[in-house]
C-alpha cells in the first residue's frame, strides 16, 4: 500500500497521520489529523494530541470488529471535541484504504453509524453516508445576531434562499450571501460569533453562494473549535443536504458541487449525493497525505 507519513506525540507512543481531505493536492483541501488505533489512549490525550496537531480536527479510530472493518471514532479540534467531522471521516478512510485496501468500512460516532466506502478508480475516494439530516427555519433573532457578528446586513442576504439551521451529525447555521463579491469578503468578529455558537450549538457557520442550480461556493467560520475558518467541512456540507430537501429544492436524486476553501488559498471540492427520499446525505471526496 502507499506509504504514509506520521508524527509521534505523547512520548513517542502514538502516531499521527496528516492527510488534506477533498483535494488531491496536499497544499489544498482540509487537514486533518488521523491515529488509526487510539485504544491507548484517554480523552485527555486526545485533546492534547489534536491541540499540538493544530489541525481543525484530527480523528481517533479504535478498531471494534476487524470483520466488519468496524470503528469507533472520536473527532477533536484542538479547543473542543465535537460530535462529528466530515473532512476528518474523509482522511480516515482514505488511510484506512492505503494501508489495507479499498471496500467498505463502518464509523461508530457520536452522531450515530457512519457508513463509508473507499474505492479507486484512480486516486482512492471515500463516500460517507451521513446521520439523517434536517433542516429548520432560523429565528430573528438568530439571524440577527449572526449578521452582526459577520459584518453583514440584511440586504447581503440572497432573498431566494432562507437562512436555516441544519444537521447532518452536528448543527451548523447556513445562510446565502447574495454576491460571490459578499462571500469572498469575510472579516467576521470572532469572539462574538463564537459566543453565539456555543450558546446555540452551532459547529459551524455555513455561508454559500449559489453559482448554479448543481454548484455552490461555501466559506465555514469555525470559531468553537478555535479556527477561524475551514477550507473544506464535509459535515456541512451534508447538512446543506438536508436544507436542500427541506426547503423544496430537491424533486429527483441530485448531486450538487460544493466549491469551499478558495478564498484562503486551499481550494477543496465536495461532492454531495441528495435523494428526496432519504434524509441520509451522500458526501464524497479524496485525501491526500501531507509530506512530513
Amino acid at each position: 500500500m502507499d506509504s504514509m507519513p506520521a508524527d509521534r506525540h505523547a512520548g513517542g507512543m502514538t502516531e499521527v497521520l496528516r492527510y488534506a481531505a477533498f483535494t488531491h493536492d496536499p497544499a489544498g483541501g482540509n487537514p486533518a489529523g488521523v491515529v488509526l488505533d487510539a485504544a491507548a489512549l484517554d480523552e485527555a490525550a486526545m485533546q492534547r494530541i489534536a491541540a499540538d496537531v493544530g489541525y481543525s480536527e484530527t480523528a481517533f479510530l479504535v478498531p471494534l470488529d476487524a470483520a466488519e472493518r468496524r470503528y469507533r471514532v472520536r473527532y477533536f479540534s484542538p479547543l473542543v471535541e465535537v460530535d462529528f467531522c466530515g473532512h476528518a471521516t474523509i482522511a480516515a478512510a482514505v488511510a484506512l484504504a492505503e494501508r489495507d485496501g479499498v471496500g467498505d468500512l463502518v464509523f461508530e460516532t457520536a452522531a450515530g453509524t457512519i457508513p463509508v466506502a473507499t474505492s479507486k478508480p484512480d486516486a482512492v475516494r471515500a463516500s460517507l453516508l451521513s446521520a439523517p439530516t434536517r433542516s429548520r427555519p432560523a429565528d430573528d433573532d438568530e439571524v440577527a445576531r449572526a449578521l452582526a457578528a459577520l459584518g453583514w446586513s440584511a440586504d447581503d442576504l440572497h432573498p431566494d434562499w432562507p437562512a436555516h439551521v441544519a444537521f447532518g451529525g452536528v448543527e451548523h447555521l447556513v445562510l446565502a450571501a447574495r454576491t460571490r463579491e459578499r462571500l469572498a469578503d469575510l472579516d467576521y468578529d470572532f469572539t462574538a460569533l463564537g459566543d453565539l455558537m456555543r450558546e446555540r450549538g452551532w459547529t459551524t457557520v455555513q455561508l454559500f453562494w449559489p453559482r448554479d442550480d448543481h454548484t455552490v461556493h461555501a466559506r465555514d467560520p469555525f470559531p468553537v473549535g478555535g479556527v477561524v475558518e475551514d477550507p473544506a467541512t464535509g459535515a456541512a456540507a451534508a447538512a446543506f443536504g438536508g436544507y436542500l430537501r427541506a426547503i423544496g429544492r430537491v424533486e429527483r436524486p441530485t448531486r450538487i458541487t460544493v466549491h469551499q476553501g478558495e478564498d484562503m488559498g486551499r481550494p477543496s471540492e465536495l461532492l454531495v449525493a441528495v435523494d428526496p427520499d432519504d434524509p441520509r446525505v451522500s458526501v464524497t471526496g479524496t485525501a491526500t497525505a501531507i509530506p512530513a
